[in-house]
């Protein structure tokens, strides 16, 4: 009897550390594009997390379907040009809307991973989490995004994958 006791410990802390894993789990990796990844210098380093961080925390608790947000010149500062930002927020609210954020807003961005593909290129995965707008569903709503961010005459700006 008590071999079989050890053993259900042992599978129900097996499980246990399954499911922990599972819900602190990231989407997994960026996939290394073709010419691989580097390393860039502090300066580079610091200054694409200060703007990353910038942006990425003005997107939290926003609504992403009301012209106070479209709006909005701090998240404007981030694109070089207004189709940039139109091309980037249609798909942005788009997605949140797919994936059933109530009210399109996320309650927690965060910046799961980057890699430089080199000096002036970047790739940011982003998750974001809020509140599942399902009646029956209750819960949270998670979107995954991959955002590219360039460098261009020194400063790091968003670049939309339709352009």
């Amino acid at each position: 009897m008590r071999g079989l006791t050890g053993f259900r410990l042992l599978c129900a802390a097996l499980l246990g550390a399954i499911a922990c894993s599972a819900c602190a789990s990231s989407s997994g990796h960026i996939p290394k594009p073709p010419s691989g990844s580097v390393g860039v210098a502090g300066s580079y380093a610091i200054d694409f997390l200060q703007r990353t961080e910038n942006f990425y925390t003005t997107l939290i608790r926003r609504r992403f379907n009301t012209l106070e947000t479209f709006n909005d010149r701090v998240l404007r500062d981030h694109f070089q040009t207004p189709d940039a930002f139109f091309d980037y927020y249609a798909d942005l609210a788009q997605s949140l809307a797919e994936a059933r954020f109530e009210r399109s807003r996320p309650e927690v961005v965060e910046v799961e991973e980057f890699l430089f593909e080199n000096r002036f290129i970047a790739q940011v995965q982003v998750r974001f989490v809020g509140e599942d707008n399902r009646p029956l569903n209750p819960g949270k709503a998670v979107l995954i995004r991959l955002d590219r961010w360039e460098r261009v005459d020194g400063r790091w700006w968003i670049r939309p994958s339709k352009l």
